[in-house]
């Protein structure tokens, strides 16, 4: 199928621009990064413990490059010792430098499906700052002691070098773990009892998740297939029992982080969720699925609510979960100073929650990562309250602009990939309603667009038949009738 007159490179690029973002490095940069390039580190350094010879491996999407975390688990009497390696960007990215304020600026990568936008140089986040297989890297450890309820007995925060032994992916190991598929071919025979054990552990720590109330939500995104620029079609890519096991990892480490700077009684930023304005409409969702929710928020009766019907309605199970997410709303970054009561995350069920494992992608996680440094070398704090304010509200505005990049360019990239089916009908659950329109998502192919006719009366979570009337590649529409 090939792409209409239009580069969506160049437009990807427009809308960055237009949402508030700079694709540009600034000047300096080039001589920043070859200064970095330079600097000889001895490893280890002082005070840094020497874990190169752990059998860490990563697990990430196949085309992923900016690695930002390794994982290893042993087995030991009390239970399964987790350890969680984060890239170190700070000990390459000094606060205020070039780097250091164009990744404030921006604070995120933004990933479309085209080209990808770093939040700093890929020199750095592809390569000296990610955790990438065979190198000594400069890591922040989190070390969980997981009991087998899926407890978290104890935990602590280190810095060490380590080495990443093998790279792998979601889809070479989700597979293998549920019985389906070969094992990965890096994967050795104690690389495979590691991973097993990782396995272990994940399923304990989201077992006690599901106690307490998290949310378990069925996602489904769209992958663009691309060949030389070329948008050859769209599949659905699912969660597997991989993305799960690193989900349930980079839950459990950012809240033993959060509760780490609790600890210290220092000023940080945190990650949360608050109880959903449209409660109202997720009651009458499940109303209509015969389950009665209290009139007040409460996660677990969502939770278990939501166990009940992927067991019980499967088929329907992934629109349900669409139209929950839709009325929980997004999260944000905020303020928590020493003694503040917390508003924590409503769909994970947690009260302390701080971002602190993708620090190669997403500044406020740096900032976490410099607030614990600071912690752990006995310094002060590096930020002044006035300073996290700003930077936790800045980092909610340009995500909130990088998801509308990230869902403009899905739309141009399936406006082009749908094209061909003008006049067919589909399945598809209301996404979401409001001043500018209705708007509705088809389940296969994975795509998203307006009701231009038949709204009256839908609202979000319902399930309705549409048909394709035009799409517009160049502006991203995908309109659709009921």
């Amino acid at each position: 199928m090939l792409t209409p007159g239009f580069d969506l490179a160049a437009s990807a690029r427009q809308e960055m621009i237009h949402e508030g973002f700079d694709p540009v490095f600034p000047p300096g940069t080039r001589e920043q990064l070859a200064a970095i390039q330079a600097r000889s580190v001895a490893l280890p350094l002082d005070g840094v413990r020497d874990l190169r010879d752990l059998l860490w491996s990563s697990i990430d999407n196949d085309t992923s490059r900016d690695l930002d975390q390794i994982e290893y688990a042993e087995r030991v009497h009390e239970g399964i010792r987790l350890l969680i390696g984060l890239a170190d960007v700070d000990s390459a990215v000094e606060r205020g430098s070039v780097i250091d304020g164009h990744a404030s600026s921006q604070t995120t990568t933004v990933y479309t499906p085209v080209h990808n936008f770093p939040m700093i140089p890929p020199e750095l986040s592809t390569d000296l700052t990610s955790l990438s297989e065979n190198e000594d890297r400069m890591a922040i450890v989190i070390e969980m002691l997981v009991a087998e309820d899926g407890s978290i007995q104890s935990s602590s925060v280190y810095r060490s070098v380590v080495r990443n032994r093998a790279q792998l992916t979601y889809e070479g190991v989700g597979p293998w773990l549920e019985g389906s598929g070969s094992a990965p071919g890096k994967a050795s025979a104690e690389l495979q009892t590691q991973l097993k054990l990782q396995d272990e552990a994940a399923a304990a720590l989201d077992r006690r998740r599901q106690q307490l109330g998290a949310l378990d939500f069925d996602r489904t995104e769209a992958k663009a297939i691309m060949m030389d620029g070329r948008v050859m079609g769209l599949e659905a890519r699912r969660r597997n029992r991989a993305s799960e096991l690193i989900e349930n990892f980079m839950v459990a480490a950012n809240v033993a982080m959060a509760q780490t700077l609790s600890q210290a009684s220092v000023p940080s930023i945190r990650r949360v969720v608050r109880s959903p304005e449209r409660w109202p409409r997720i009651v009458e969702l499940a109303a209509r699925c015969g389950t009665a929710l209290p009139p007040q928020p409460d996660s677990g009766a969502l939770a278990a609510f939501l166990d009940k019907q992927k067991h019980s309605d499967p088929v329907h199970y992934a629109d349900l979960s669409l139209g929950v997410i839709k009325l929980m709303g997004p999260g944000e970054y905020v303020l928590a100073r020493p003694g503040d009561p917390q508003e924590g995350h409503f769909g994970l069920a947690a009260q302390d929650y701080t971002h602190s494992t993708a620090a190669n992608r997403r500044f406020a996680d740096l900032v976490t990562q410099r607030l614990m440094k600071s912690i752990l070398n006995g310094q002060h704090c590096p930020y002044t309250d006035e300073e996290l304010d700003a930077i936790a509200r800045n980092c909610t505005l340009k995500e909130d602009a990088a998801r509308k990049v990230e869902r403009t360019m899905q739309k141009r990239v399936a406006a082009v990939a749908i094209a061909h089916r003008i006049g067919e009908t589909f399945s598809a659950v209301v996404t979401g309603v409001g001043p500018k329109g209705v708007f509705v998502r088809v389940i296969d192919p994975p795509v998203e667009g307006r009701l231009m006719h038949g709204e009256q009366g839908v609202d979000v979570g319902d399930q309705i038949r549409v048909k394709l009337l035009s799409t517009d590649p160049a502006r991203g529409y995908i309109d659709f009738g009921r």
